[in-house]
């Protein structure tokens, strides 16, 4: 249950920066010229990623 909350947490923050927080483009605006398939892969992967890394780092 513990994880499952960290790995909503970890999707919530990478969403709220992409879509809210970063109004200018400062952070993420080295994606610009990508396609929505891309973008949505790389923050996928990104999720994954830190999820991994959480879990890993809890065992």
């Amino acid at each position: 249950m513990e994880t499952a909350a960290i790995v909503i947490v970890i999707a919530i923050a990478v969403l709220l920066d992409y879509f809210w927080f970063d109004y200018d483009r400062k952070r993420w605006g080295w994606m610009k010229s990508w396609t929505r398939i891309q973008k949505g892969l790389f923050l996928a992967s990104f999720f994954v990623a830190a999820t991994v890394i959480y879990i890993g780092m809890s065992l």
